[in-house]
C-alpha cells in the first residue's frame, strides 16, 4: 500500500493536477496527457488529488472534443467564421481556468470548469 500523503501536499499535487496540462505547450503531446498521469498516479493514494485531476482531464477532453467539432465545421465553411473566436477563446479558457483551478486546489477547495463534459467519471 502507497504511503498517505500529508494534507500540504494532496494540496500541492492537486494544484500541479490542473498545471499540468500546460506541458501540452512545451511537449507538443496533447493537454490531456498531465492530467492524466496524475489521475492515474493517485487515483487510489488520494481522492483529492485523483478528484482534480479527473476536473482537469476532463476540461482537457472537452476542449479537445470542441476543436474537433469546429475543425469538422471548417470544412463545411461555416466553421471559419467561428475559428478565429474559437482560438482566442481556448488560449484564453486555457491559460486562466487550470490557474484558478490550482488556486483553489491550493486552497484546499474543489473547482469545477465550465463547459466541460464528464467523460471520466
Amino acid at each position: 500500500m502507497a504511503a498517505v500523503l500529508s494534507i500540504e501536499k494532496e494540496r500541492t499535487w492537486a494544484a500541479l493536477a490542473h498545471l499540468s496540462a500546460f506541458l501540452g505547450y512545451f511537449t507538443g503531446v496533447g493537454f490531456w496527457v498531465g492530467p492524466l498521469v496524475c489521475w492515474l498516479v493517485f487515483q487510489q493514494r488520494s481522492k483529492i488529488v485523483a478528484d482534480h485531476a479527473k476536473e482537469a482531464l476532463n476540461f482537457n477532453l472537452s476542449l479537445l472534443i470542441y476543436g474537433l467539432i469546429v475543425s469538422a465545421l471548417c470544412f463545411l465553411l461555416i466553421g471559419f467564421l467561428i475559428l478565429p473566436f474559437f482560438l482566442v477563446f481556448v488560449v484564453i479558457v486555457q491559460l486562466v481556468l487550470p490557474i484558478l483551478a490550482a488556486i483553489q486546489a491550493k486552497d484546499g477547495r474543489p473547482y469545477r470548469y465550465p463547459l466541460t463534459i464528464r467523460l471520466v467519471s
